[in-house]
Parts: C-alpha cells; sequence; structure tokens
C-alpha cells in the first residue's frame, strides 16, 4: 500500500513539474524517488517480524542517525583515504563504508534493551542501510540534475538506485548487524565472532564488486546474492526467529 501510494505521488509531484516548470517541486521529486522503495521494504520486513519488540519510532531513528552519521563519516574517511593513496580502490570504499554504516548498530547493540532478539539487529540494520541509501542517492540525483539539466537522466538516477537499494547497502547492512546479534546471543562465542567477521568481509567484496562493476550484469549477479542471502536471513530471523537463540526468562508476575 506504501509503496503504492508513493508511486502515485511521484507521478503526480513528476507531472506537476512537467506541466508548470516549477522548479520548487523538483526536491520533492527526488525525496519520493529516494525514499520510495527503501522504505516500502523496511515496512515489510517490519510487517512480517513476528517478535514485534522494536517499535517503529526506534527504526526510524536509527535510519535517520545510520544514514547521517554514515555517510558523513564515509566521506570523511574515503577523502582522507585518497589524499593518502592518491586514489580510492573500491575494495577500500566498500570497507569504509560498511564499516561506518555499522557505527549506529553497534550502539543500539551496547547501550539498548534491543539486543537480545537477532530480528532486531536484522531490522536495525536494514533501517541503517536503508537510511545510508536514501542520502547517496538523494546526493546522486541532485548531483545529476545540476550536471545534465535534464528531469529524465535524474528520474534514470532515482529509479536505478531506489529500485536496486534493497540488494545493496540495505542488505548489506542487514546481513552485517544480523551476524552482530548473532554473536552476541551466543555470548560471542569465538565461532559466532568468526562468522560475524567472515559475514563482514563478504559484504565488503559484494560491494566492491559492485562498485567496480560496469553496469546491469554486475548489479544482476551481486544484487541477486545479496537480496538472496538477506530474505534468508530474515526468513530465519524476522518471519519464523531464530531457534537456535536461548530463551529469554519470562518477567514475574505482578
Amino acid at each position: 500500500m506504501v509503496l503504492v501510494v508513493g508511486v502515485l505521488l511521484f507521478v503526480a509531484v513528476h507531472q506537476a513539474i512537467v506541466l508548470t516548470g516549477n522548479p520548487n517541486l523538483v526536491p520533492s521529486l527526488l525525496l519520493l524517488g529516494a525514499l520510495l522503495v527503501p522504505v516500502s521494504f523496511v515496512l515489510y520486513l517490519d510487517g512480517r517480524n513476528t517478535a514485534d519488540d522494536i517499535p517503529l519510532s526506534v527504526l526510524l531513528i536509527c535510519g535517520l542517525l545510520g544514514g547521517v552519521l554514515g555517510t558523513v563519516a564515509a566521506s570523511l574517511a574515503e577523502s582522507n583515504t585518497a589524499q593518502r593513496l592518491g586514489g580510492l580502490p573500491t575494495v577500500m570504499i566498500g570497507l569504509i563504508e560498511e564499516g561506518a554504516k555499522l557505527l549506529v548498530p553497534i550502539g543500539v547493540l551496547i547501550f539498548t534493551r534491543y539486543r537480545l532478539n537477532p530480528a532486531d539487529g536484522l531490522l536495525v540494520g536494514v533501517a541503517v542501510g536503508t537510511g545510508f541509501a536514501v542520502l547517496e542517492t538523494l546526493g546522486y540525483g541532485f548531483v545529476t540534475l545540476l550536471l545534465s539539466r535534464s528531469l529524465g537522466f535524474t528520474e534514470e538516477t532515482l529509479l536505478l538506485r531506489g529500485v536496486l537499494s534493497p540488494a545493496a547497502h540495505i542488505a548489506w547492512t542487514g546481513l552485517a548487524a544480523a551476524a552482530l546479534w548473532h554473536a552476541h546471543a551466543r555470548r560471542w562465542h569465538p565461532r559466532a565472532v568468526a562468522a560475524a567477521v567472515g559475514t563482514f568481509v563478504l559484504v565488503v567484496i559484494l560491494h566492491a564488486i559492485w562498485d567496480a562493476g560496469t553496469g546491469w550484469p554486475t548489479y544482476v549477479i551481486v544484487g541477486g546474492i545479496s537480496l538472496a542471502l538477506l530474505i534468508r536471513q530474515a526468513h530465519r530471523d524476522v518471519l519464523i526467529g531464530d531457534r537456535t537463540t536461548p530463551p529469554r526468562r519470562a518477567l514475574p508476575a505482578p
């Protein structure tokens, strides 16, 4: 429903720009184009969460903080790294951005009570990945508009990055955060920690291949793998729950 309403709003704004030529409507078009698919994806996963113990408001805060802090931290780190190395290999981009996106999930894991259920970790990661993807898409859309002065090229950028976001930033951060929550649920057993590190390395590699790709073949292959892994993890954690996680203690009756 959210996706349908969003598409209708996007079309309405686009038509208003075409008919009136009013540039004041362009920010609305950029915002809707960047938000539409990622936010709909988060709401879908949250609605399928059988535990239903993490409020939507917390996910929204995580998305906002994760997006802003992640993009700022990644931009600063990438700029400094590029100056030192004289360039920025795609592996470094993947390492920096995936690390920056985990700042908020790690904070949630340490400082909040939403750390017992692995489903919370996946949802927090997906929310943060959404915030990062939305702000990055807005940036690319804005730059495309400035350079091309073409609404058509801008819409293509929004469509490409918006539709692919669940198979990219959202999937990668969701997988990495879910692995952290699983490690915590197993009291940081060496095998669980190794699995979390391995998952992080995997998403960095997927990110690097995505950035080094030349177009749709790369997006289809890497995005398909990333989204399949996320759906598998979501089915395990969100849809049916993780049966390997120790059960919570029941609260005493008042």
